[in-house]
């Protein structure tokens, strides 16, 4: 661990987290909800002190076309309307990931519907996409000035796109065109999201002759849009609760079918590694992400890397730095934190890019 990186971890764990998690009344939601709305907030002079303290991103890397100036960023969930998306960079991240959006706004599932387990360092969530929609996303992206390829934000920004709760599956393909079509100009990689467990009949999408046909939609239309960089890169998010076979089978048809990379993984509906004393959530419906996660997370990315030339980023239970380096070591060229930074603050992302000093690709 650097000095950095052990400074901001103490200073986060031993001031920070405390105060934030006794905030609103301990209400994870509405911490997160304060946490994106502060960070939007800050102006320039405000982020270039944060960007002081946590330092910059390290090690560039380019993927799918895409110059990445450190290997680590923002998972999508923790900004889906890109409220905090000039402050990112500032915090030592070297891209984020927006969203989830839907082509249509909507509410999400009934609250309560995030919760923390705090020995498990682990998070349980049924959010179900809550968004203001694609619209609403692309006229903010377009009044802060961001296009795609101009790193107006300092970072490349991908935007995960999924299926609207009011269309059925069998619609699927022209709600995720629609807000393809709309995001494309700002995004400099658009993630498929057909992995979530909160979406009913979300994750059938994975299944090979859906997810050819969505696949093969959107990256039709992809390629209808004239960039000077040609077509916007897709990239699938997949789940980490597929079988061997379900693995393989997802990686052939993204390989074939245009996806530029795989995102590896999405939250889990399993609940192996809780403390005992986070046991009592157990039966809350929803995905669980954070430290029980790490092993199979890890475990994906391997096998898919191992079965593809695409590009694989790895997410899911990267609690440390070393379960970065871990991910990067199996085959992964990018990686992306939520959990981990909700409980290590910008001290987890100083560490990940000390890691990754001089390994370039």
């Amino acid at each position: 661990m650097s000095l950095r990186s052990a400074v901001l971890d103490v200073g986060y764990r031993s001031v920070v987290r405390p105060v934030l998690f006794r905030a609103h009344g301990g209400d994870p939601e509405l911490i997160h909800e304060s946490l994106t709305g502060f960070l939007g907030g800050l102006g320039p002079v405000a982020r270039a002190a944060l960007r002081l303290v946590s330092g910059r991103p390290t090690s560039p890397v380019t993927v799918a076309g895409i110059r990445f100036p450190g290997r680590v960023g923002v998972a999508a969930g923790l900004d889906k309307d890109a409220r905090a998306v000039e402050a990112w960079s500032a915090l030592g991240f070297g891209f984020a990931e927006l969203g989830t959006v839907t082509a249509l706004a909507q509410p999400g599932n009934d609250r309560p519907r995030l919760y923390r387990l705090r020995s498990s360092h682990a998070i349980i969530n049924r959010m179900g996409f809550n968004n203001a929609g694609a619209k609403a996303m692309a006229d903010r992206l377009y009044g802060l000035g961001v296009r795609r390829g101009e790193l107006t934000c300092g970072i490349p920004l991908g935007i995960s796109l999924g299926k609207s709760k009011v269309t059925p599956v069998a619609d699927a393909v022209p709600d995720y065109v629609a807000s393809l079509r709309m995001l494309a100009p700002y995004a400099d990689y658009i993630a498929i999201n057909v992995s979530s467990p909160n979406t009913p009949g979300l994750r059938t999408l994975q299944e090979g002759d859906l997810l050819r046909d969505l696949l093969s939609s959107l990256t039709r239309e992809a390629s209808q849009i004239v960039h000077p960089l040609g077509p916007v890169p897709i990239f699938v998010k997949i789940a980490p609760d597929l079988s061997d076979a379900q693995l393989d089978e997802v990686v052939g048809v993204v390989t074939e079918h245009g996806g530029r990379g795989i995102i590896a993984t999405n939250t889990t509906l399993g609940r192996d590694g809780l403390a005992p004393a986070d046991r009592i959530h157990a039966d809350q419906a929803g995905g669980l992400s954070g430290a029980p996660l790490t092993a199979r997370a890890l475990q994906v990315v391997t096998r898919v890397a191992a079965s593809t030339t695409l590009p694989v980023i790895g997410v899911g239970g990267i609690m440390t730095p070393d379960d970065a380096e871990r991910m990067i070591d199996a085959g992964a060229r990018l990686v992306q934190v939520y959990t981990g930074f909700i409980y290590s603050g910008n001290g987890l992302v100083a560490g990940i890019n000390a890691l990754s000093l001089g390994r370039t690709t």
